[in-house]
């Protein structure tokens, strides 16, 4: 598997590969857990014996707020890329510095709040689906997660291209992007993978202490209530997320919304296939979670 951490020696490596040569890619911030190798394991057969699998690990400062977890995130490269090798990774793109994505960004900015403050003056941005959900209470999150999956896609030109349907919302975001502006390959959603106990996984779950994890499966337990709700025939969305904050505490929560799974605009009653989508802290650690809802 090659390791480039410059955004010169990508180029270079993607230039050489025959035309024709399939080429899965998954973007990442890194510490991955089994969701993540899902999604590595699918570009894998996707891109055959004959294609080229790429990762990036870069934790992306420009979707974190000031008052976000960015210094906090966890880190592992050396573990990660040994899971990548282990799913047939080819090439594994972990940039030395946001400056290798964000040229613009002074020589002396560290990787922390101070990168995300001095990044360049180029932004891709979604209007309309960012208004509720993650975009709501995260402003400037997708503009973030946009502008650098562009960057990646344009340096990488895959033929897909593959992300989880845990971040749903950026999931429906980046795929307006990809058609809007005629970038290459497709995007592919991929299912949640969840811990034994049904907990969602996620990088974030690292930072969990022992009592906020136990507290955390309030999140699933919730959400299969919302499902039994909905199998049983409630139709009305105040009526399928009624006591939500009881049955999610102790955790703060941030939304629990009930949305078109197209639009991301919330609805009264489901009609068509919609989205009951949550975010809540526990322990300080935010999380996110969802459930697809079909008639």
């Amino acid at each position: 598997m090659l390791v480039h951490r410059r955004t010169a020696d990508l180029l270079d490596w993607r230039n050489a590969i025959p035309s024709g040569t399939p080429i899965a890619f998954v973007p990442t911030m890194g510490y991955l857990h089994d969701g993540h190798l899902s999604l590595l394991s699918e570009a894998r057969r996707r891109a055959g014996t004959d294609g080229q699998v790429v990762l990036s690990i870069f934790v992306n400062p420009t979707q974190f707020g000031p008052n976000e977890d960015l210094d906090r995130y966890p880190r592992d490269e050396a573990g990660d890329l040994a899971k990548a090798a282990s799913c047939g990774v080819d090439l594994a793109f972990c940039p030395s510095h946001p400056r290798e994505l964000y040229p613009g960004t002074p020589a002396g900015t560290s990787s922390g709040a101070d990168a995300a403050a001095n990044t360049g003056a180029t932004w891709v941005n979604v209007e309309g689906l960012d208004a509720h959900l993650c975009g709501r209470s995260r402003p400037g999150h997708f503009r973030g997660v946009c502008t650098v999956v562009c960057k990646l896609l344009g340096l990488v030109r895959p033929d897909v291209s593959l992300f989880g349907e845990k971040d749903f919302q950026q999931l429906a975001i980046l795929r307006r992007m990809h058609a809007d502006l005629f970038l290459p390959g497709t995007i592919v959603g991929m299912p949640i993978v969840r811990e034994h106990d049904g907990l969602a996984m996620s990088s974030r779950n690292a930072n969990l202490d022992p009592v906020a994890r136990v507290a955390a499966l309030a999140i699933p337990r919730f959400l299969a209530e919302v499902r039994r709700r909905f199998a049983a025939g409630e139709r009305a969305s105040a009526a399928l997320v009624d006591g939500a904050a009881a049955a999610l505490a102790p955790g703060r929560v941030d939304y629990v919304e009930v949305v078109d799974a197209a639009s991301l605009q919330p609805v009264e009653a489901i009609t068509g296939p919609t989205l009951c989508a949550v975010a809540v802290h526990f322990g300080g650690v935010r999380l996110i979670d969802n459930t697809v809802l079909l008639p």
